[in-house]
């Protein structure tokens, strides 16, 4: 493999970009304009869940226990029903997804410690919203009880009883648990995977299909020569595009990035060497740009989407699936993102990840050079 015939044909390749503005514009653009819109349209945080009230009490305990709901960052009083009717209309239109219904004794029985009832109607058509509604449901109302019973016992004996148990959880990592911190990471693998094989998976079909291959098997460049020539101009377009990505999760959506800056570009590189030549491969073998474009989006997207643990962890799979997802290398990738973005580790503990994501690269760029042969069939 010689230098010159190798820069001579990236050479070609990057002029033939400059002079193409919708590669540009798929190389650069739409990779930022998918993690913009996918950063803020994936948002899992559940706040501000719209509540509506039934308070049949009417009482300072209905209203201290409310209280509790409306003054935390997770439920919205939307308005007071006076009635089932409306609870039921307001679920039904999603003007409210929680009604709570306060029971008339609500008050007395608060008073005496006597167990009371409070009804919540949880609108379950959206069931993962509807669970963790649920559980803060259940942990406001569990904390609203022990108060009542410790501020009760203090009256009794004069004194604060201790609790026998003293639980402070403790998050690490993504201490206010917004999910943005750990889907920006996932999206930044997904999306250099697709545009990645997306860009080079036309490079070569659409030589053959302008009839500008017969030029280039003319010429004394080798297959090699001619493969990663192909692959340098889109691999300096794709670490712009992680540069940039970079800086969009820095200053656009605040990502913290807690580990090492160099360790994250060299796993990207590592990662975009075999994305890129898995897309020369796809234009290799079929030799016709709409047939590259669509194996090349249905073999990155919907597995790197799925079955990555970008939006879904692989350990709640079924064990079938489990198996296939060690053949997604965005999986590594996505976990490297995460562990250097949120823990800040470095290779001590994801060595085995990037090991693996340097060897599919490896791979990939074996076969694009061997599949591609300079001959006319």
């Amino acid at each position: 493999m010689k230098l010159m015939r190798l820069g001579a044909v990236a050479r070609k390749e990057f002029i033939h970009i400059l002079r193409d503005p919708r590669s540009l514009g798929m190389a650069i653009a739409i990779p930022m304009l998918l993690l913009f819109l996918f950063g803020y349209a994936l948002a899992l945080d559940v706040d501000r869940v719209p509540l509506m009230v039934w308070d049949q009490s009417q009482t300072p305990a209905s209203r201290e226990f409310l209280a509790y709901f409306t003054g935390s960052r997770y439920f919205s009083l939307q308005r007071y029903a006076a009635g089932y009717p409306e609870i039921e209309r307001a679920i039904d239109t999603r003007e409210a997804l929680v009604g709570l219904v306060i029971p008339r004794d609500f008050a007395e029985r608060a008073r005496t410690l006597t167990p009371v009832r409070v009804q919540a109607i949880v609108d379950g058509s959206d069931s993962n919203t509807a669970t963790i509604a649920m559980g803060y449901l259940n942990a406001i109302s569990l904390t609203y009880s022990n108060n009542v019973l410790l501020e009760q016992m203090r009256r009794i004996t004069g004194k604060a009883p201790v609790p026998p148990v003293d639980f402070r959880p403790r998050v690490w990592f993504n201490a206010d648990l917004e999910s943005r911190n750990y889907i920006i990471p996932g999206l930044i693998a997904v999306i250099m995977m697709v545009i990645a094989a997306l860009l080079t998976s036309l490079t070569v079909a659409k030589e053959w299909e302008q009839g500008t291959m017969e030029q280039l098997i003319s010429t004394p460049v080798k297959g090699p020569e001619l493969v990663v020539g192909k692959l340098l101009p889109y691999f300096a377009l794709g670490m712009l595009d992680v540069l940039l990505a970079v800086l969009m999760g820095a200053f656009v959506f605040d990502v913290p990035l807690r580990g090492s800056v160099p360790l994250l570009f060299g796993v990207s590189a590592v990662f975009l060497a075999g994305a890129l030549s898995m897309g020369m491969l796809i234009s290799i073998v079929a030799r016709s740009q709409l047939l590259a474009s669509q194996l090349a989006m249905i073999l990155t997207f919907l597995p790197s989407f799925l079955l990555s643990g970008f939006m879904y962890a692989t350990g709640n799979m079924p064990r079938a699936i489990q198996a296939v997802t060690y053949l997604v290398p965005a999986r590594y990738f996505v976990a490297l993102l995460k562990g250097i973005y949120l823990k800040g580790v470095g290779l001590e503990v994801l060595g085995i990840h990037a090991a693996l994501l340097a060897v599919f690269s490896v791979v990939m760029i074996a076969l694009a050079i061997l599949k591609f042969e300079k001959r006319l069939d």
